[in-house]
């Protein structure tokens, strides 16, 4: 459509905004040199027109039988080459573009989108002989890490449906539990892969920041933005990081990112003299249980039956991480995410002109049916970047270096650091009637040792350690950025000393 320039009152109150002071000769002469300016959006849209992709026919189908709620959309996607996952169905987190099949991301913001391209990950999925099975319900705008923000409704949590399942990829840690797919390919901010791991005892591996390509999955703030591998074994996220990994070059991420390392034979190998550092700042948080740091320590004990030589490693800052974090997930997101619908400006990437139009005028429709925890995210961030001019974003994307370093420094004195993935089992989910604040603790307070890796960028798994009153927890192993083979070779490790890990009855 034609861009429509401005009235000389509309450029009037524009200016002001940038403190500039306008005499109506200036509105005059500055209202013809932006309508002049403004033709070069009108070219820009023609030539678009002429090369915009166009959706391909797919079918798909609403869910009927859902009583786990994890499926927002059914179809079925056949491979488009042969390969490692030949036979096998995949589970597609609902915030990543499968062209043709419609995109919701949690929210009614996106609601009824449909994307015209596959994410460069479902691209590689189905040239690697994989079948897209679905998209899995993902929580409103990705932005929990427990299970009833999504406007779809609540995901439920295999082992007991009255609980979470954690988030924010919930549908996806929900059917694989429930054995409905054999890989999902899930999105990790703030522990979003490795926390629905932990709470539905599967694998969770969120790589390194970079190592896959984030293109056409819904951003939320490109620093720590992260796609991963969910499955039942530890071999599985290898394979399927193995068909995931490596630059596309179009994401900005992926910037001076190293070539994928062999995951496979990694683990395969024994563990024996490899060093593991049980982090002491990931134990005895404030809403720690019991049960759960014991289990961990319980799952150290077998790593060291392996073979591995494990110590005690202290790393202050990461009981830091969390604020660093939480500055970059406010502050950030509410410039990218919101302010800047999604996608942002300033980076060298893929954009898709039709998400962003949609998500921005949805947005502006549907605020009033952001989750609470959005609302306050997008409130806090939008406060602190207008009132104190992005200072604190800016410091925290200087600390997020620091923070980067200690756990650098640590890991050259052993091979992986490990710690609880969350501090306590799956709470019940929600009631109706819970307060803004209950439903802000139930969808927070479980990233203290989550986030703080995805603010520094190193890759960490979580793997099954234990049921802990009849429900799973989970073992989480973080390693040095790139060295994405060790940590899966040591979670293969503990899964063969265990014997592998249970399933809900």
């Amino acid at each position: 459509m034609p861009v429509v320039p401005p009235t000389p009152e509309e450029l009037a109150e524009l200016g002001a905004r940038y403190g500039f002071h306008f005499s109506e000769a200036d509105l005059k002469s500055f209202t013809g040199l932006v309508e002049a300016n403004l033709a070069a959006h009108n070219a820009v849209e023609r030539l678009y027109a002429r090369s915009a992709p166009t959706a391909p026919h797919r079918d798909f189908s609403w869910p009927g039988d859902n009583p786990l709620g994890a499926w927002y959309v059914r179809t079925r996607i056949p491979p488009t080459g042969d390969g490692p996952l030949a036979g096998r169905e995949v589970a597609v987190k609902d915030n990543i573009a499968v062209a043709g099949v419609p995109m919701m991301n949690g929210s009614r913001a996106v609601e009824g989108f449909v994307p015209r391209r596959d994410a460069t990950v479902v691209s590689r999925v189905l040239a690697a002989g994989g079948t897209i099975a679905g998209k899995a319900v993902c929580e409103d705008l990705c932005y929990s890490g427990s299970s009833f923000t999504s406007a779809s409704g609540p995901v439920r949590n295999p082992w007991d449906p009255t609980r979470q399942t954690g988030g924010s990829s919930s549908g996806n840690a929900a059917l694989l539990a429930a054995g409905e797919v054999d890989f999902a390919i899930g999105g990790d901010q703030g522990g979003s892969v490795r926390i629905p791991a932990a709470f539905c005892g599967v694998v969770g591996h969120k790589p390194t920041h970079g190592l896959v390509p984030y293109t056409g999955a819904f951003p939320i703030e490109t620093t720590i933005d992260h796609l991963g591998p969910m499955t039942r074994t530890v071999r599985d996220a290898a394979l399927l990081l193995a068909v995931l990994a490596g630059d596309d070059g179009y994401d900005p991420r992926q910037f001076r990112t190293p070539g994928p390392q062999d995951y496979l034979a990694a683990v395969e190998q024994d563990i024996r003299g490899l060093r593991v550092g049980v982090l002491t700042e990931g134990f005895g948080l404030p809403v720690s249980e019991p049960g759960v740091d014991d289990a961990v320590r319980a799952a150290v004990d077998r790593l060291a039956a392996a073979g591995a030589v494990v110590s005690e490693v202290s790393v202050p800052w990461h009981r830091d991480g969390f604020d660093v974090w939480t500055v970059i997930g406010t502050d950030g997101t509410a410039r990218q995410m919101i302010d800047g619908n999604g996608y942002g400006m300033n980076v060298s990437g893929r954009y898709d002109p039709e998400l962003v139009v949609h998500f921005a005028q949805g947005r502006r429709a549907h605020g009033d049916a952001m989750s609470d925890m959005l609302k306050t995210v997008i409130l806090t961030g939008a406060h602190a970047a207008e009132r104190y001019d992005m200072r604190h974003y800016a410091m925290a994307r200087e600390l997020a270096w620091e923070l980067r370093a200690a756990y650098d420094a640590a890991l050259t004195e052993v091979d992986v650091l490990v710690l609880p993935t969350v501090p306590y089992v799956a709470k019940p989910l929600p009631g109706p009637d819970a307060s803004h604040e209950e439903k802000m603790a139930n969808a927070l307070a479980m990233v203290g040792n989550t986030a703080p890796f995805d603010a520094s960028g190193h890759p960490a798994i979580s793997v099954p350690a234990a049921l802990v009153d009849g429900l799973p927890t989970g073992l989480m192993i973080a390693g040095r950025r790139f060295d994405d083979a060790t940590v899966l070779r040591v979670a293969a490790a503990y899964e063969r000393e265990v014997g592998g890990f249970p399933a809900p009855r």
